[in-house]
């Protein structure tokens, strides 16, 4: 598991002998801190332990290291063998990888904490951090910062230590720079973990994480890791950004979106609610879509988005948002396209080159996993960036779309302008959807003054391949036992299909 990839023990490599006098003192000289506070690590993921991951073998490490040999038919010694060693990493790992635990880099906090993503959802930023959540609500994980407001650590620790009418505290520990407390509140049981980082004292960081008990022996183990393993300062917090309330081109049109009752598919609302500004360029589930007729001042008919070819005789794939209303589509390398096929209904498009692809890409025969790491590829914001391909890493956040639609799931990569259209590939190159939208930043800042994060989408790769077959296009479907690589492999592996693609209006 990428995310704690640091516990992991080498069989067989560190073993402490039984005629060793004192086991405290035979781990602690006989074996390196990387495999202790593996162990550590590894005996914590199973329930065994509780406690710092400090790499010193002591009195409570050696107790579970018993309590483990003891529920696992093991004489309870204290002494490693291979075979228990073995099972220990099977067991830790089985625990990691049913949760989908990975680390995240939050930056509303400037925090990096582990977050189980086969049980919760991002849910984006909060008043002081981000939210994370599970779709039943059993699960909650959020990060909170709180600067310059003249709340200290010992004050903040007073406040969450103290008893309520629905909130009980069943233990806490306060150090000079942390504190931790536990309890239930209203039914659920929780943790809160918080440090102070600055000088002054005036900013402090940390995160809670909230369950209904009905979940406890699966989330019990996830609160020691994540309580070790948080780093709270691990980065500067990226604040949000302010939008310019001079009128930009693209201001002035999603204006005249909002204030027209033409439903244009491109920019259907978050909300059911039709005076929520938050837009996302998504067509609607039904599929209908406004006429073309052409605002001069509309400059996203004028614009360029990503493709990747999908056979070897010169289809490229794209969204159809991108040359739905073009007078002429170019690909960067083939110059026009000699035909198009639109599915406004899932935002897909086909266009034909003259030109044959050497190597296509490969479809994912299956979603993706919940949490999964995925590489957004494209050419976004060409008049900015450089014309070379763009590469964002992130993760599989939910796998539905706006208003839980099916055909669509949420992604962390980052994506621009232009990135539409674009693969979303997996560490082994595998196509598992295509980049479609993000939430409207502009419209976002326009309403709220904030920019959000993180909040993108992609198509899942399903509907990918029933529109590959519905238009009887030869298209290669991945191999699902392919090998997981590095990123820069999996770049290299698929960099070469991926071309941008130009929407003249002539």
């Amino acid at each position: 598991m990428a995310a704690v990839g640091l516990a992991i023990l080498p069989v067989g490599a560190s073993v402490v002998p039984a005629h060793a006098t004192g086991l405290s003192e035979a781990y602690n000289s006989q074996t390196d801190i990387d495999f202790r506070q593996g162990l550590q690590i590894r005996l914590a993921w199973t329930g065994d332990y509780e406690g710092s991951f400090d790499g010193v073998i002591g009195p409570n490490s050696l107790r579970a290291i018993r309590d483990f040999q003891a529920r696992h038919g093991f004489e309870p010694n204290g002494i490693i063998s291979d075979q228990m060693l073995s099972q220990l990493v099977s067991q830790s790992d089985a625990v990691q990888n049913g949760l989908g635990v990975a680390f995240a880099e939050d930056a509303a906090t400037g925090s990096r904490l582990l977050i189980p993503f086969n049980r919760v959802v991002d849910q984006g930023r909060t008043e002081v951090g981000n939210l994370w959540r599970s779709e039943d609500g059993r699960i909650e994980v959020e990060t909170v910062r709180i600067a310059d407001t003249g709340q200290t650590l010992p004050g903040l620790f007073d406040v969450l230590n103290r008893q309520t009418e629905t909130r009980s505290v069943s233990s806490s520990a306060f150090s000079e720079t942390s504190f931790k407390v536990f309890g239930t509140d209203s039914g659920r049981q929780y943790m809160m973990r918080f440090e102070v980082g600055s000088e002054d004292g005036t900013d402090v960081r940390g995160f809670s994480i909230s369950y209904d008990p009905a979940v406890a022996s699966e989330i019990e183990p996830f609160l020691t890791v994540a309580s070790e393993l948080f780093e709270p300062f691990a980065a500067d917090p990226r604040e949000p950004l302010v939008a310019s309330r001079e009128d930009k081109p693209f201001t002035t049109m999603l204006r005249n979106r909002r204030e027209t009752a033409e439903p244009d598919g491109r920019y259907a609302m978050a909300y059911a609610d039709p005076t929520q500004p938050n837009m996302f360029a998504i067509p609607p589930i039904d599929g209908r879509m406004a006429s073309n007729q052409r605002d001069p001042s509309d400059v996203a008919f004028d614009m360029a988005g990503s493709g990747f070819a999908v056979s070897e005789d010169g289809w490229v794939l794209t969204n159809a948002h991108v040359v739905r209303a073009c007078n002429a589509v170019l690909v960067s390398g083939y110059g026009r396209v000699t035909d198009r096929v639109v599915d406004t209904q899932n935002d897909l498009a086909l266009v034909k080159v003259d030109g044959h692809f050497e190597a296509p890409l490969a479809i994912a025969a299956d979603k993706p996993r919940l949490g999964e790491d995925i590489l957004a590829l494209g050419f976004p914001l060409r008049s900015i960036l450089a014309d070379s391909l763009n590469v964002t890493r992130g993760n599989v956040s939910s796998l539905l779309g706006l208003m839980n639609d099916p055909r669509y799931m949420q992604i962390s990569a980052p994506v621009q302008p232009g990135n539409s259209g674009g693969p979303l590939v997996d560490l082994a190159g595998r196509v598992v959807g295509v980049v479609t939208a993000k939430l409207n930043a502009v419209a976002i800042a326009d309403a709220t003054g904030d920019i959000p994060q993180s909040i993108n989408f992609a198509i899942q790769p399903n509907a990918v391949s029933a529109f590959l077959d519905e238009n009887a296009i030869e298209y290669r479907t991945a191999d699902a036992g392919a090998e997981l690589t590095s990123v820069p492999d999996a770049v290299a592996s698929v960099k070469d299909a991926i071309l941008p693609v130009l929407c003249l209006d002539e």
